[in-house]
């Protein structure tokens, strides 16, 4: 069967279950990549030390901000399925200030890490926050105690041999994967503001029908699934972390 055998309605509908299977398949490949990203995160924190670093302030007010954006974006999506054109682009730019919002944050959060020590790359002893509420280094999956300026092994009763030496030549790597999880997902967040001027300049003129909405649905589904994304980071950070 060739082109010519199709009609036009055939071959839109054609196209809009192509796009929205192109769109399927990248959400995938983005869940496979981060899946990659937390495994290999689980298994650096089974052995030697590591440092447990409380979550900022700010990611919290991220996740609201992405939380009201994703509604906002699902009724973009609505009114244009109900021929509501004039409304799309009003909910797609407060979904757009949203998620500006949630990248405003997102700097915050990794300031407020930075100002405690803690890096992309960084040693353990460079934390400077307070010891058992901003973070906590573990041996083994045991916390440490700290006296002083010194770390010792909960079963070092006599206080005989501080670990301070060894903790100096070890490397943060819980941080470096703190930036690297929240620096992805901005990565593509970013992808997905571009998507949304996008989309607020062809809600604009019009572009978007009832029959006609492909592009409006996958940007809001890649939007969605950001949103659900960054709250699997978030309590991934929080209870696994």
């Amino acid at each position: 069967m060739t082109q010519a055998s199709f009609t036009e309605q055939e071959l839109q509908e054609r196209a809009i279950r192509v796009r929205k299977q192109v769109t399927r398949f990248i959400l995938i490949a983005i869940v496979m990549f981060f899946a990659g990203l937390t495994s290999a995160y689980v298994v650096s924190m089974s052995g030697g030390y590591w440092v447990d670093i409380k979550v900022p302030q700010p990611f919290i007010i991220s996740t609201v901000a992405i939380a009201v954006s994703s509604v906002f974006a699902q009724l973009a999506l609505n009114a244009s399925t109900q021929g509501k054109s004039g409304a799309i682009a009003q909910f797609l730019l407060i979904t757009l200030v949203l998620g500006l919002v949630f990248t405003w944050s997102q700097f915050q959060g990794w300031k407020e890490l930075t100002s405690k020590g803690n890096f992309l790359v960084s040693k353990v002893l460079d934390n400077q926050g307070v010891y058992g509420e901003d973070y906590t280094v573990r041996y083994q999956g045991v916390p440490l105690i700290l006296e002083g300026d010194q770390f010792y092994h909960p079963d070092d009763v006599a206080r005989a041999k501080p670990l301070n030496a060894d903790l100096d030549e070890q490397k943060n790597t819980s941080s470096s994967f703190f930036f690297a999880l929240t620096g992805a997902h901005l990565a593509h967040l970013l992808f997905g503001l571009l998507s949304l001027l996008v989309m607020v300049a062809m809600a604009l003129q019009k572009r978007y029908t009832p029959t006609d909405n492909a592009g409006l649905w996958s940007g809001v589904m890649y939007w969605h699934f950001l949103g659900a994304l960054w709250i699997y980071l978030l309590l991934f950070l929080v209870f696994v972390h």
